[in-house]
């Protein structure tokens, strides 16, 4: 099994638009952060998690020419308004792609891109749109996509409700405040978890940095990867000043898992 963690920014990448700060300017590749995303590989299939708005960017710089599917953790601009690259697979595909995720982020997608859901809207002759198929997952109910196992689990993001998704031995958690200790023993035994750690302040619906830490000590991954930072942190400061275990993740890392 393979994670690529296509983005690892928070909403306005880094560098931010009109930033001049030490991290915006920086010369070291691994402070360039795209907005957040991720791959997952098994078997020969690929599951996208999300679709930023530098999606296309983000694939052309992976190396990553399709997707069997797609998983939406929720329905901020930051995680969803790339969706029309999706239309570069699903021209290529004789079947609609896949989209799976919470059923009122699925809900937000058909409103907010009308474009794409409702069916009385043709493209014009000559032109195309993304063909796809929302599918709403149930928390805690474990199934199965392209052939990857998938457990969604439910978390809180301010008033949103917003999904991790653990694939066996990786977990993937983005844009969450806590795990509540209920959901532990759903987390126990990961070689890998991704978890968002926005800054070292506090933030009302995010992970800080130092509350990062706690939990991913609580939880008991082999390896932990951060995402979801800001440019208040430099990656080598960052990697300097985390516990043996945890490591800041950057655009394009690329985890090898034995599955």
């Amino acid at each position: 099994m393979k994670l690529t963690l296509l983005g690892t920014g928070t909403s306005f990448g880094v560098p931010q638009v009109g930033c001049g700060c030490a991290v915006c300017r920086s010369p070291d590749p691994r402070d360039r952060r795209c907005r957040t995303s991720a791959v997952i590989e098994s078997g020969g299939r690929r599951l996208l998690i999300d679709t930023p708005p530098e999606l296309r960017l983000q694939l052309l710089g992976a190396r990553i020419g399709a997707v069997d599917a797609v998983l939406y953790t929720h329905e901020h601009a930051d995680h969803i308004n790339g969706i029309d690259d999706l239309r570069a697979f699903s021209v290529r595909a004789d079947h609609p792609l896949a989209c799976y995720g919470p059923a009122e982020t699925l809900a937000r997608l058909r409103e907010g891109f009308r474009y794409i859901f409702d069916d009385e809207v043709r493209a014009f002759e000559g032109t195309s749109k993304p063909q796809l198929e929302l599918r709403p997952l149930e928390p805690g109910v474990a199934t199965t996509i392209e052939g990857i196992p998938v457990l969604p689990l439910a978390f809180a993001h301010g008033f949103l409700r917003v999904f991790g998704y653990r694939f066996g031995p990786v977990a993937y958690i983005t844009d969450v405040k806590a795990i509540p200790p209920a959901l532990d023993a759903a987390l126990q035994g990961l070689k890998v978890l991704v978890l968002n750690a926005l800054w070292w302040r506090p933030h009302p619906t995010h992970l800080s940095i130092g509350e990062a830490i706690a939990t991913a000590q609580r939880i008991g991954a082999e390896q932990t990867y951060f995402t979801h930072l800001t440019h208040e942190t430099g990656h080598a400061d960052l990697a300097a000043r985390l516990p043996p275990g945890i490591a800041p993740g950057y655009d394009g890392l690329s985890i090898e898992v034995d599955a």
